[in-house]
C-alpha cells in the first residue's frame, strides 16, 4: 500500500492534485481544504495517502495530516459509505467536527454533507460511535454544542445555518451563553 508521498505539485485540476515523485506523476484525490493547504503548482508537498482498490480502478486519496487519513479509513468501514461520500464528509466538516458529531450523537451536524440524510447520519453514528469510544475526552465540549444545535433546530433554523453558527462557538462556554450568541448571530442574517 502507498502510505504517503512527497514531491512537487505539477497540476491541480478540480478535486485532484498531481504530485510528481521521482519522475512519476501520481494523481491523488483531495478535499478542497487539502488542495488549498498544499499550495500552488510548483510547491513541495507531503500527503498521507490511502489507496482504494476496486476491480476497475486504483484510486489514491490524500490528506495533509495522518489523523485525517485515519478518520477517512474509519468512515469507509461504515456500511453505505464509499470513498466519494467519505471525501464529501471530510470536505464539509473538519475531523474534529465529525468526531464530535459521532461521539455526541449529533446527527443534524452530519446532515450538512451532501448525500447524508438524517437516517444515514443516525446509522453512521450507530456504527462508528463504538469505534470512537476513546475519543470522548477529546470532544468534551461537543455535548454543549450538540444541545445548542438541537435547540436551534427546534426553533426551525436550517441545518446549514446551524452548522455555520455553531462552528464558531466556543465548546467550553455554558450552553446558555452559546445559545444566546447563536441567536444573536442568526438574528443579524
Amino acid at each position: 500500500m502507498i502510505a504517503g508521498l512527497s514531491g512537487t505539485v505539477v497540476a491541480s485540476p478540480n478535486d485532484r492534485v498531481i504530485l510528481q515523485v521521482g519522475g512519476i506523476g501520481f494523481e491523488i484525490r483531495v478535499t478542497p481544504g487539502t488542495r488549498a493547504e498544499i499550495g500552488r503548482v510548483g510547491t513541495e508537498a507531503t500527503l498521507h495517502t490511502h489507496l482504494h482498490v476496486r476491480e476497475d480502478a486504483l484510486d489514491l486519496y490524500g490528506f495533509t495530516a495522518a489523523g485525517d487519513r485515519d478518520l477517512f479509513r474509519l468512515l469507509l468501514t461504515a456500511s453505505g459509505i464509499g470513498p466519494k461520500v467519505a471525501m464529501a464528509m471530510m470536505g464539509a466538516l473538519t475531523t474534529d467536527e465529525i468526531r464530535r458529531a459521532v461521539v455526541t450523537e449529533d446527527a443534524v451536524a452530519l446532515t450538512v454533507v451532501p448525500g447524508i440524510g438524517m437516517r444515514s447520519a443516525q446509522k453512521l453514528i450507530l456504527e462508528l460511535r463504538p469505534k470512537l469510544a476513546g475519543a470522548e475526552a477529546d470532544v468534551m465540549g461537543g455535548a454543549t454544542l450538540s444541545r445548542v444545535r438541537e435547540a436551534l433546530e427546534g426553533l426551525g433554523y436550517a441545518a446549514g445555518e446551524i452548522q455555520e453558527v455553531v462552528g464558531s462557538l466556543p465548546a467550553d462556554a455554558p450552553i446558555e451563553d452559546n445559545l444566546r450568541a447563536a441567536l444573536k448571530t442568526l438574528g443579524r442574517t
